[in-house]
């Protein structure tokens, strides 16, 4: 009787491993593509918007999936579903933190610029534990640390 319960309960552990296992491997990094987005309450252009997004390479994360459209969630925790028409692999990442921006990618490089947390940054490159990126009129390295989005 007692090796039939721990039969049970190993089954119910493996059960659980494996859908935990296969949802999160759905989750990734992915940009907006436009400059206007909708976020719709489900899965189908039917389905009301629920917001929209107006800024072209905000990253989000890609939650679910069902036919055509993405689940998303957002730094704010924002979600909704997005066609996949709007969206591409990710190629910007938010900082999560204030960061320093250095001339090259060591701490000893010359300090160009603050970052303030919440900025959008598009990535050029990444080496190691440094990211090169673009923002506005500025151009540097930054730590991979404390940021909202994919740094393939």
């Amino acid at each position: 009787m007692l090796f039939k319960i721990e039969i049970k309960k190993i089954c119910i552990l493996f059960c659980l491993l494996l859908f935990c296992t296969i949802s999160s491997a759905n989750e990734i990094f992915v940009s907006l593509k436009k400059n206007k987005v909708n976020v719709r309450y489900g899965p189908s252009f039917d389905s009301d918007v629920k917001y929209v997004y107006k800024k072209i390479n905000l990253p989000i994360k890609q939650i679910d999936k069902k036919e055509n459209f993405r689940r998303i969630i957002d730094l704010k925790n924002n979600s909704g579903w997005i066609h996949v028409s709007q969206l591409k692999k990710s190629n910007s990442v938010i900082p999560t933190e204030d960061k320093v921006l250095f001339k090259k990618p060591t701490s000893f490089a010359k300090p160009i610029a603050i970052i303030k947390k919440g900025r959008l940054l598009i990535v050029q490159k990444c080496e190691k534990q440094w990211c090169e990126i673009e923002t506005d009129n500025l151009s540097g390295w930054i730590k991979t640390g404390d940021l909202w989005g994919s740094i393939n």
